[in-house]
Parts: C-alpha cells; sequence; structure tokens
C-alpha cells in the first residue's frame, strides 16, 4: 500500500522541523516523558542528548507516530502527528535503535523493498538508490545483507530511512553499537546530509553530537534541561574558552592575576604544577593583559593557549545540577 500524499502543510510564520509542547508520556506510575518542550529548527542536525533511559527513545517514538503522547502535542512539520497519520508519515524518515533487516536480501533489493511502501517506482527511484547506496559507500556491494558488518547495516539504514526524500530524519542511537571505524563510517554519512535534510540525531555519545551537531537539547528524567546551538550552550554554560598558561613559577603569577576583571576561575593542574587552567569573561582582554602580568613578574612564559571547554563538561555539570 503506498503511502498518501501529503497536503499543503499549515502556514507558519517560522516554520520548525519539530515543535513539543508539554509532551508527557506516563506508563503506569512512571513519567517516561514529563512536560517536554522543545523546537527543532528545520535544516539543522540536532542532537538529542540525555543519559540512558531519559526518555529519547520515547519522544523519537512519538514523532514517528508509534506510540501515542499520554498529554501535549507533537507537531513534525506543522503537522500534529497524533491526527496527520500517513500524511506526515511521508515526510519523515525513521532509523530505530536496533533495526531489523532480512538477511537474503541484497542492499539494492532492501531499500528497493522500502520504496515499494512509498509508491516508488521507475526510472527516479532506479537514480535514487544508487546515489542512497554511494552516500551510504555500500555502492557495488553484492553481498546479501546477512553478511553486512554492524556499521554496513547502520549506513544502509539510514540509506533506507532516506528513500522517501524525507524532510526530517529521525535516527534513535545510531552509533550506540559500533565499533570506532563504524562510528567513524556513520558519522560521515550524517555529517554528508547537512543542508539536505533536518537531522533528529538521539544519542548519549557526546563526542558523536559535538562532531556533527549544530544544535543540541539536553533531556533527562523526561525534562528538556537546556536548548541552544552548540557554541552558545558551551559559551552560556561553560564560559565557552578557556586560557592555558604555564609558567616557572605559578604562585607569582596567582599573586598578580587575583582580582583581575576579566578572571573568574582559576584550575590548577595536578599533573603540571605549573600549568593553570583560567576561566575567563573576556578572553581577549585576559589574553592582552597576561604578557604584560608574566614580564612584570620576570617569569618565563612557557605556555599561552585557548582551550575550549567541551560539551561533556557542560553535559556534566547540567545534568549534575538538574539532580541537586
Amino acid at each position: 500500500m503506498s503511502v498518501a500524499a501529503a497536503p499543503p502543510a499549515p502556514s507558519q510564520e517560522a516554520t520548525s522541523a519539530i515543535s513539543l509542547s508539554g509532551l508527557t508520556k506516563v506508563y503506569g506510575e512512571a513519567h517516561a516523558l514529563d512536560g517536554v518542550e522543545l523546537t527543532v529548527p528545520e535544516g539543522s542536525v540536532f542532537g538529542f542528548l540525555g543519559p540512558n533511559g531519559a526518555g529519547k527513545t520515547t519522544t523519537i517514538r512519538i514523532l514517528a507516530g508509534l506510540a501515542q503522547a499520554t498529554s501535549g502535542s507533537a507537531r513534525v512539520l506543522g503537522y500534529d502527528v497524533a491526527r496527520a497519520g500517513n500524511a506526515v508519515r511521508a515526510l519523515i524518515g525513521y532509523l530505530p535503535d536496533v533495526p531489523g533487516f532480512y538477511g537474503w536480501m541484497t542492499g539494492p533489493d532492501y531499500l528497493h523493498f522500502a520504496a515499494d511502501l512509498f509508491g516508488l517506482r521507475g526510472a527516479v527511484l532506479n537514480e535514487r538508490v544508487e546515489a542512497l547506496l554511494e552516500l551510504a559507500g555500500l555502492a557495488g556491494v553484492e553481498t546479501r545483507i546477512g553478511g553486512y558488518s554492524r556499521g554496513m547495516k547502520q549506513r544502509l539504514g539510514i540509506a533506507q530511512a532516506l528513500i522517501n526524500a524525507p524532510r526530517l530524519l529521525l535516527l534513535d542511537e545510531p552509533t550506540s553499537a559500533l565499533d570506532p571505524l563504524g562510528r567513524k563510517d556513520v558519522l560521515e554519512m550524517v555529517a554528508g546530509l547537512a543542508g539536505r535534510t533536518t537531522v533528529f540525531f538521539s544519542t548519549h555519545i557526546l563526542a558523536d553530537v559535538e562532531r556533527v551537531c549544530d544544535t543540541v537539547a539536553i533531556l533527562d528524567r523526561g525534562r528538556v534541561v537546556t536548548q541552544a546551538p552548540m557554541d552558545e550552550l558551551k559559551t552560556r554554560h561553560g564560559g565557552g574558552r578557556r586560557l592555558l598558561v604555564e609558567v616557572d613559577l605559578p604562585d607569582a603569577l596567582l599573586a598578580v592575576i587575583d582580582g583581575q576583571p576579566w578572571l573568574t576561575g582559576i584550575e590548577r593542574d595536578a599533573q603540571s604544577g605549573g600549568l593553570l587552567r583560567l576561566s575567563v569573561a573576556d578572553l581577549q582582554a585576559a589574553q592582552r593583559a597576561l604578557p604584560g602580568l608574566v614580564a612584570g613578574q620576570g617569569l618565563a612564559l612557557r605556555r599561552l593557549e585557548v582551550e575550549e571547554v567541551s560539551l561533556e563538561e557542560v553535559f556534566v555539570d547540567l545534568i549534575e545540577a538538574d539532580r541537586r
């Protein structure tokens, strides 16, 4: 059965790929989702972060129409997913956390099978299958899927999720069970989708999000802790950047930088007694002032460089603060 063509989406002043408002999902006494508020800009590669059990998969299942919310609303590309049915599903591509395949099929067989569910046939489909196999690094692979590695299966799964040229791609933990090479291949494939479609990338692997996503939301215990573009998130919650300063006599430098208006924090490196990590409110002011302060004390400046605050640091700080 083919999926019915979607009618024009409701007009919106600013188009959002996903808009969640007060979204709640209750299983017995447990709240898997507890009033989730979230907006995903169309065209973004959006990282949906959270510890295991935070509610990420439940959210994606609701967006894909595989589960119903207890209360609140979920809109995809202007459609209410609880009411739009096939009209919105035709616009979505979905890769579950544990995708299933027919092992006796080849990659092209499987993509043609998936395309038939959308009523796609003919020369246009053949061209699309070839392009997706190329994108997945599977062009020319004649092995049946039963002989694929886990990484190959994940890349084929993403290709399958793209067969209908979706405006929104939902990926649920696509790299969680992969080895480093498999993760690298899948992440390169996701990065290659930037600008082609909106990608909603659910994971608990922070390094993957930091590598490919431009916007991030952090979910914990069924609630969104924060949402922001990646750079803004680091700046807002972690100060964004630190200065690494190494001198021969750090105590002498500490005596003169204490109280500087640009200084917000100091951390002394346990492994290198001369290395200081300085959290600063004004990076340029600190960079201008430090060489003169070091020279004024007659110290030898061995190192002065900028260190980015990692997403992992921001994530841990926010989750710990949320649970206090």
